[in-house]
């Protein structure tokens, strides 16, 4: 593993999205100890940076298309890996596996003062043995990500002794109703037992949103928010529901969306 040397930081902004990479490299380069500068906009061109450029410190989008962050980890090699700061939006299972292993994540959005912290701590820690013991835990976070179930893709619904498999992708919003759940998909309603709280983990956080005790919604069957008292709002969805999204769920929208309401 390549530790910073003395001659400064020579880095390696990767995420697929141009704005994200601009503000890091901008935060970069207020830094005096920066010496090179480079992006990259997927997870190919990443690896390819990392063994030819051989940038030693790298800071690293989790969520890309096709090869995603960890996936540039794998493939590179742990133990061939620079300085690595994870950067993320919302995948908190990521962040709490990160919280226990990695150097450091930045979620976004992050504020300069976040960033500065980030890099302080980056030239605080970059001796030898603890370069190796990132590498090592690196590969601990990749063993238990392929370990990791991956999110429900179907829901056995079970009616008057006939199961049917619900694609989760053609749910449009749940409804919690007691110990059972309203799966509604294109103008069908399907109870499904379980506890919203539990489906709520199963699902793929990309496409599902929690956004009351009550409700979850497919993220792509929302047409707008619309705003109420004290801070609520009603979503329209493209079925015309109108679930609540209450003051608990707000923030976690404004997070997923990476923007204020």
């Amino acid at each position: 593993m390549t530790a910073l040397q003395p001659d400064g930081i020579r880095a390696l902004v990767v995420d697929d999205e141009a704005p994200a990479r601009q503000r890091i490299s901008d935060l970069l380069k207020q830094d005096t100890e920066l010496r090179s500068l480079q992006e990259a906009g997927d997870g190919e061109t990443a690896v390819r940076m990392i063994l030819t450029e051989e940038p030693n410190l790298v800071l690293l989008d989790v969520q890309m298309p096709e090869l995603n962050g960890l996936k540039v980890i794998e493939a590179v090699g742990p133990e061939n890996m620079p300085l690595t700061v994870f950067v993320t939006a919302y995948d908190q299972h990521a962040i709490r596996a990160f919280e226990a292993n990695a150097l450091d994540y930045l979620l976004k959005p992050f504020s300069d003062e976040r960033f500065e912290a980030m890099l302080t701590r980056v030239k605080r820690r970059r001796d030898d043995l603890h370069l190796r013991e990132f590498g090592e835990n690196v590969a601990q976070v990749i063993a238990m990500q392929a370990t990791q179930p991956r999110y429900l893709d179907r829901l056995a619904v079970k009616t008057d002794g006939i199961t049917r498999f619900v694609r989760v992708k053609d749910i449009e919003w749940i409804e919690a109703a007691g110990v059972y759940v309203t799966l509604h998909t294109s103008g069908k309603e399907f109870l499904y037992r379980a506890a919203l709280t539990d489906l709520t983990e199963s699902l793929d956080p990309s496409l599902f949103l929690r956004i009351h005790r009550s409700f979850i919604v497919n993220i792509e069957n929302i047409v707008q928010l619309e705003s109420l008292s004290h801070g609520e709002f009603e979503v329209l969805l493209k079925d015309g529901s109108r679930p609540r999204v209450s003051r608990t769920y707000r923030s976690s929208i404004e997070k997923r969306f990476r923007q204020k309401l």
